[in-house]
């Protein structure tokens, strides 16, 4: 990664890009449109957009030169095949294996309303 590419393609354009979203959620704040910033249904919509906004402002997303370089010959090593990679589904299902070992369970079985533990907190 030479100079130019680190800070015309990231520095640069990631500053934009976090300008640009700054700007949309200052709108939304503005425009009143705020409704999507709750994800719980206790959240206020107005309260989140607004907390958004300010915690952006002190967002950098972008990264050292060194840290990039670093991340691109990884890849290059992964795609050369000079680094030997593991599937997510393998590697988690072996260890999904060690976990649970020989449990048994009947996932036809269903619980009973008042003793399911995930039916009485969220009803």
């Amino acid at each position: 990664m030479n100079w130019f590419q680190y800070w015309i393609g990231h520095c640069w354009m990631t500053g934009w890009q976090s300008i640009r979203h700054n700007f949309r959620m200052w709108a939304d704040l503005m425009g009143s449109n705020y409704e999507n910033y709750a994800l719980l249904k206790e959240d206020d919509p107005y309260e989140e957009c607004v907390q958004w906004f300010w915690l952006s402002l002190n967002e950098d997303d972008v990264y050292p030169q060194e840290f990039l370089e670093e991340l691109i010959q990884m890849c290059e090593d992964i795609d050369s095949g000079k680094v030997k990679t593991y599937s997510i589904s393998e590697v988690m299902m072996n260890e999904l294996e060690e976990l649970i070992g020989d449990v048994e369970v009947d996932l036809k079985e269903k619980l009973p309303p008042e003793e399911d533990d995930f039916y009485q907190r969220y009803k």
